[in-house]
């Protein structure tokens, strides 16, 4: 009746650890509730509570559990175990969006727009999709495009200069648009395929730098070259960075998320109710501080690996 989704043979070390604690906390405890063979009352109200819990969101957990209520109650499933294969098939599902299968990137150039508040690892984000994209066989340049702070250009300009990958610079307090501008020029000129354009981290609540952001993302539009805005979400935010990813999306459009810390948060979850709310991916999550500490999302072994009690010791 259903396709076991569990690949621990193809398990990745760093998704491993990226999700422990939302593991051993949360959904590690959830497959071991639904070990039990009869799905009583007790179980549908502390599974409620462990999705909450791990910050899958009042909204999303409610549409999960009366989609199960309503299976179960057709008799599509019996067993606690074969309720917890319906649930794990629903939330790869939910985590699979329409737009999650295209290329991010073009052949020819592409500019990708790196947008977030302050404080979510979004130029260390930038430094290892540019490692990462390089070892893709990209020719990949940065763009300071933060002028609102000094030392967010001279840390781009420092992760640059480590990584060898060339940056386009400013001044502080230049104009963000004007930077894009020079980026693109010297891309185009110079035969690379991928701009990674720095972005000043700003709270989505500031009308001011949310309208600078729109104007980056015309001046790209109006070089008629492909654009994308990747959305650096801090894990550790909860459900504050759903209404993050909202107000962005608006700003500049939204053609991926790139989750950071989440293996210092045991509410993972998070990442079910930002899919299903914005239908944006999530493209990539940062585990851990090193620059190759970045991996693709796979939405089949993340919810494997949270489902691994085999892997971490569970509380039963």
């Amino acid at each position: 009746m259903f396709r076991r989704i569990f690949r621990r043979e193809e398990k990745d070390p760093k998704l491993e650890a990226g999700v422990r604690k939302t593991r051993s906390s949360f959904f590690g405890r959830i497959a071991v509730l639904l070990r039990r063979t009869e799905v009583t009352e007790d179980v549908w109200d502390e599974l409620e509570e462990l999705l909450i819990g791990a910050d899958v969101g009042a909204a999303t957990t409610d549409v999960l559990l009366q989609e199960m209520r309503g299976r179960f109650r057709r008799g599509e499933f019996r067993t606690g175990d074969q309720l917890n294969e319906a649930l794990q098939e629903r939330l790869v599902e939910l985590l699979r969006t329409d737009t999650a299968s295209l290329p991010l990137l073009s052949e020819g150039l592409t500019v990708v727009l790196m947008i977030g508040v302050n404080g979510v690892g979004k130029t260390t984000t930038i430094a290892k999709l540019g490692h990462y994209w390089r070892g893709e066989g990209r020719r990949v340049m940065l763009a300071a495009g933060d002028t609102f702070r000094a030392a967010g250009i001279e840390q781009l300009e420092v992760w640059a200069d480590r990584i060898q990958i060339p940056c386009v610079g400013a001044q502080p307090g230049a104009d963000p648009a004007a930077v894009v501008y020079d980026g693109i020029a010297a891309a185009t000129a110079r035969g690379f395929d991928t701009l990674i354009v720095d972005t000043a981290g700003r709270l989505h609540t500031k009308t001011n730098l949310m309208e600078e952001l729109k104007k980056v993302r015309r001046v790209v539009d109006r070089h008629n070259v492909p654009a994308r805005s990747l959305l650096v979400l801090d894990a550790t935010t909860g459900q504050n960075a759903v209404l993050q990813a909202r107000a962005f999306a608006q700003a500049a459009g939204l053609d991926g998320i790139v989750v950071t810390k989440l293996d210092g948060t045991a509410k993972g979850g998070v990442l079910f109710s930002i899919v299903r709310e914005l239908g944006a991916p999530v493209r990539f999550i940062g585990t851990g501080e090193r620059v190759d500490d970045l991996s693709p999302f796979d939405p089949e072994a993340f919810v494997a690996s949270l489902f691994a009690v085999d892997a971490v010791d569970v509380d039963q």
